[in-house]
């Protein structure tokens, strides 16, 4: 499979938890490995041998796939090789008929969902309202009802990562589905939209991109149950090979995912003083944070603090 490379900027950031300090930015070559890719995993990362580009800073291998864990920082030729992150990519394979799919889950687990679906729908008046978009024309009215739900989430306020709010990314989204490459899910109550899914299509292959819900539904796990509606929906379409959770571990990928392959995203960057001061820090604060979410998950604190760094409550 030929390697695609996009040039662009990165940023290299420093956080606490979801808590941002300090991001600098990196012009690099960055190639985003997909669940299609059939290059066997390699053991030991080595620099791509694509040309650097003149004012590039070097390369970011995107979920990587590798067999054990990678050490965080080290030497190669005239590359610092830094593996980022390293985690399991989740995913879904929708070649099972639903019924199959459904039996993935213990008894216990779907008991919990039907549970969750039963009182929504009973706080709804005994029906649950959602929309699925998919053509051109219905995705202005996604776009919309979306960024109502987007700006209030967590991910957008702290993480920088809801939906996109600009005429560019709707641009997008229309031409995607002019070309049937998009499925977009909206979970209402009432008329007010709680919870919304965005996947685009890429070789059959739906991509988990954006997903949010109103944090005052949170006890209701609207999320949880747009998630589930949608995939019932997409199982039927009969159209997929996989449903790819990207990177990122969660309890809700582990939980709705069939399959992982273990990954890591490495930067392979110009040996320098400046880029060794930027991976040294990172990685001190990185260390720094998993010390303090040890500490917090060893009192009980953890998913309490989380809230409240979230939600301000």
């Amino acid at each position: 499979m030929k390697q695609v490379w996009h040039y662009r900027q990165v940023p290299i950031k420093l956080q606490l938890g979801d808590k941002t300090l300090f991001a600098s930015q990196l012009w690099l070559q960055v190639r985003e490995v997909g669940l299609d890719d059939e290059t066997p995993p390699v053991t030991e990362p080595a620099p791509p041998d694509d040309v650097l580009q003149l004012n590039s800073q070097g390369f970011l291998v995107r979920s990587l796939r590798v067999n054990g864990k990678q050490p965080v920082l080290r030497k190669l030729d005239n590359y610092l090789c830094y593996v980022s992150s390293q985690h399991q990519r989740y995913y879904i394979d929708m070649r099972l008929s639903f019924e199959e799919y459904k039996s993935k889950f213990s008894s216990k687990t779907r008991s919990t969902l039907n549970r969750k679906i039963k009182k929504y729908a009973e706080y709804c008046g005994g029906n649950i309202s959602w929309k699925v978009y998919k053509s051109a024309g219905e995705i202005p009215e996604f776009f919309r009802l979306a960024r109502v739900v987007s700006r209030i989430t967590y991910q957008e306020k702290l993480l920088d990562a809801g939906l996109p709010d600009s005429e560019e990314f709707l641009g997008e989204m229309e031409q995607l589905a002019e070309q049937g490459l998009v499925r977009g899910f909206i979970l209402f109550h009432q008329d007010q939209p709680v919870s919304y899914l965005y996947c685009p299509i890429s070789n059959e292959i739906l991509i988990y991109a954006y997903l949010g819900y109103d944090p005052g539904y949170m006890n209701f796990s609207v999320g949880t149950i747009l998630q589930w509606l949608a995939l019932e929906y997409l199982f039927e379409e009969h159209s997929f090979r996989f449903f790819d959770f990207t990177e990122g571990q969660s309890e809700h990928k582990k939980l709705f995912a069939t399959h992982s392959v273990q990954c890591a995203n490495v930067f392979f960057l110009r040996s320098n003083l400046r880029n060794r001061f930027l991976l040294h820090s990172q990685s001190a604060v990185n260390h720094l944070s998993r010390l303090a979410g040890d500490k917090l998950d060893q009192l009980g604190l953890k998913s309490k603090v989380k809230k409240m760094m979230r939600f301000g409550t």
